[in-house]
């Protein structure tokens, strides 16, 4: 098929017919301002039906009390502060490796090298225990301090009769090759 010559004038004439149009539409339309008496009139009409709502609206000398509401913008992250607490007192809850003093344990073996040292220890009953670095060891809040090739060192804390708390290190060797 030929393409027809036409078609382009066609195209063409239909473009700038559509683009009068629109610009046709596009004139501002002025409306003449309204007058006094139909200003009054409008104000004179009684409503078509009178505006309810459910929702009640409250009255406007009560307030809302945010006492006790969280604030929203205040951030959860607490400021580290130094706080005295006292000493955890002996509770009926321990573990069975606090039920003993810490002088009463013996030490098994010593693993060094790994990225933290570890021991077993044996209680007076013949139970044993693996212990690290800050593990709980004893009635008086005893934790493993550090463990070396040779020892174990553990510190509790006390208080004296003159209510200063006080820290003693026990060490726990590892008995000698015979």
């Amino acid at each position: 098929m030929k393409p027809r010559k036409n078609s382009n004038l066609f195209m063409a004439v239909g473009i700038v017919v559509f683009l009068m149009m629109a610009a046709s539409g596009c004139g501002k339309k002025e409306v003449p301002p309204p007058t006094d008496a139909a200003k009054a009139a409008a104000k004179a009409k009684p409503p078509v039906q009178k505006r309810s709502s459910s929702a009640m609206a409250p009255a406007p000398q009560e307030r809302f009390d945010f006492a006790g509401k969280k604030d929203p913008f205040r951030s959860y992250v607490v400021a580290a502060t130094k706080v005295k607490l006292p000493l955890p007192q002996i509770s009926v809850k321990q573990l069975p490796i606090q039920q003993y003093e810490v002088n009463q344990f013996k030490v098994l073996g010593i693993i060094t090298g790994l990225a933290e040292n570890r021991a077993m220890v044996l209680d007076p009953t013949g139970k044993s225990y693996v212990v690290k670095d800050g593990t709980l060891i004893g009635p008086h809040n005893g934790r493993v301090l550090k463990i070396m090739p040779t020892f174990i060192e553990v510190t509790e804390q006390y208080r004296e009769d003159s209510g200063k708390i006080r820290n003693r290190v026990v060490k726990l060797t590892l008995p000698r090759k015979e």
